[in-house]
């Protein structure tokens, strides 16, 4: 009997070796030798922490950008096509403070100029 490499079903390993499939320290095989597929890169995640703490120097309006692209990775991660759950969340949180810090600060500014305009602060 010869050995029939692109033969699964064939059984016996014409070397007399056992596969790696349990030994420790060896990753398993997937399809026919293949290595694991890689996950993809984490740039939606780590543009949406970057625009959202640059969004601090620039009026909150970079932070709305950096919540578009946080929300954009967790859909993407939801799906297995990306990684960094964590930092996309951060993102997210740290631009939605930032906006509303902002949007609580223009309201001040505009009821103290009302206040001022009307007199009734002195």
């Amino acid at each position: 009997m010869t050995y029939d490499p692109y033969n699964p079903k064939q059984s016996g390993d014409p070397y007399g070796q056992q596969p790696p499939y349990g030994q420790p320290g060896q990753q398993p095989m997937y399809g026919y030798g293949y290595p694991p597929p890689v996950p993809k890169s984490q740039t939606n995640a780590i543009l949406a922490l970057v625009l959202s703490l640059v969004g601090f120097a620039t009026c909150g309006v970079t932070s709305i950008v950096g919540v578009i692209f946080g929300h954009v990775a967790m859909g993407k991660i939801k799906r297995g096509e990306e990684e960094g759950h964590g930092m996309a969340l951060a993102g997210i949180i740290v631009g939605y403070v930032v906006i509303v810090g902002y949007l609580l600060l223009i309201a001040f500014y505009v009821f103290m100029f009302f206040a001022a305009v009307n007199g009734t602060y002195r």
